[in-house]
C-alpha cells in the first residue's frame, strides 16, 4: 500500500512551527510522514520527532519511508488524545512544537475496504484504529432515528438529516445495513432529486458524520489540544490543520480561551479569577492554502491552519 501523499500547507506549517535545531516535535497524525520528513531535516543535528498514528498500516508505511532517519523518529501506535500518557511513557517532559493534521487521510480514502469512501462498495467500518470496538455498521443499525438525525445534522451539517435517518430506520427493519453501497443507495433515495443535482455527492455529509462519530474525533481532538498546550515548553508552538468547520471551531475556541488573561465578569474592581494567559494566538484568521497549492493538491481545498505559541 502506497501511503505517500502531498502534505497539506507544508511551507505554512514549517513557518508557524518555527523549527529549532535539536528540538523535540510531535506529529500527532503521522500518516504518510510528509510533514515529519521536513521537520527532521530542520532539527538536525540532534532533535526528535514523536510520530503518533492510530492506524497501524500508516505507522508501518511511515517506518519504511523514514527508516534512514533512524532514532530521530519515535513511532507510537496511539490516539493523540493520549498525548500526555505517550510523553510520560517515553520519559519526555516538554515539546518545542505539536502538529495536528486532522480528518481522514488520502490513503484511508483510497483503501476502499476501510469503508471511508462513498465511491466504493465495502463493509461499513470507518475505524481509523481497527482495534476500536465501534464501527459505522454498528451505529447505522443500532442508533434510534432521533440519534441518527442528531448525529448526521450536527457532525455532517446535513439539511436532510431527518429524512436520511428515517429512510435508514425503515430500510433496516427489513434487513440490516452492512455495506457502504447499501447506505449510499438509501441516502440517494432520502435526498430529494433537486438537491441531489446540486452541490457535493448526496452521501458526503452523512459519511463524514459517521466517520466523526465512529472515531469520536471532536471530543478527542479537544482533549488532545489541551494536552498539547500542557506539554509545550514556553515559546513552543502548536499548529492545527483542519478540514471541517467543527474542528476549526474547536481550535479557535480553545486558542481564544487559553489566550485570555482574565475571565472575571465585566465591572469587577479587581481580578479574582487568577487566570494566567497560556497562549499567544499567531493566526487571527485561519490561514488558507494558496491557489498554487490547490492546483497541485485539490484535496487541500477545505484546509484551514491555526497556530499559537505557549507563553
Amino acid at each position: 500500500m502506497n501511503f505517500h501523499h502531498v502534505p497539506v500547507m507544508l511551507d505554512e506549517v514549517m513557518t508557524y512551527l518555527d523549527i529549532k535545531q535539536g528540538g523535540t516535535y510531535v506529529d500527532c497524525t503521522l500518516g504518510g510522514g510528509g510533514h515529519t520528513i521536513e521537520i527532521i531535516k530542520k532539527i538536525q543535528p540532534g532533535g526528535l520527532v514523536i510520530g503518533i498514528d492510530q492506524d497501524p498500516n500508516a505507522l508501518e508505511a511511515a517506518r519504511k519511508r523514514l527508516h534512514s532517519y533512524g532514532k530521530r523518529v519515535v513511532y507510537v501506535h496511539s490516539n493523540y488524545y493520549r498525548l500526555k500518557d505517550v510523553f510520560a511513557q517515553l520519559n519526555l517532559r516538554e515539546a518545542d512544537g505539536v502538529l495536528f493534521d486532522l480528518g481522514v487521510s488520502s490513503h484511508q480514502l483510497d483503501e476502499g475496504e476501510r469503508g471511508f469512501s462513498y465511491m466504493q462498495d465495502a463493509p461499513l467500518d470507518m475505524r481509523m484504529n481497527p482495534e476500536d470496538p465501534v464501527t459505522a455498521e454498528h451505529i447505522v443499525n443500532q442508533k434510534t432515528e432521533d440519534e441518527l438525525n442528531g448525529l448526521i445534522r450536527e457532525y455532517g451539517e446535513e439539511k436532510w438529516a431527518r429524512r436520511i435517518a428515517r429512510f435508514i430506520v425503515d430500510y433496516r427493519e427489513k434487513s440490516p445495513i452492512h455495506t457502504t453501497g447499501e447506505l449510499v443507495e438509501i441516502i440517494k433515495k432520502a435526498v430529494p432529486a433537486g438537491a441531489r443535482r446540486e452541490g457535493p455527492h448526496p452521501a458526503k455529509r452523512t459519511f463524514q458524520a459517521l466517520r466523526i462519530a465512529v472515531n469520536d474525533e471532536l471530543n478527542r481532538f479537544r482533549k488532545a489540544l489541551y494536552e498539547a498546550v500542557d506539554i509545550l515548553r514556553p515559546g513552543g508552538r502548536v499548529c492545527v490543520i483542519s478540514f471541517h468547520s467543527l474542528e476549526d471551531r474547536i481550535a479557535k475556541e480553545v486558542f481564544r480561551e487559553l489566550s485570555k488573561s482574565c475571565i472575571c465578569p465585566p465591572g469587577l474592581p479587581i481580578c479574582t479569577c487568577n487566570k494566567k494567559q497560556e497562549l499567544k494566538v499567531l493566526t487571527g484568521k485561519p490561514v488558507l492554502p494558496t491557489p498554487e497549492e490547490l492546483k497541485v493538491n485539490p484535496r487541500a481545498r477545505s484546509a484551514k491552519l491555526r497556530a499559537a505559541e505557549k507563553c
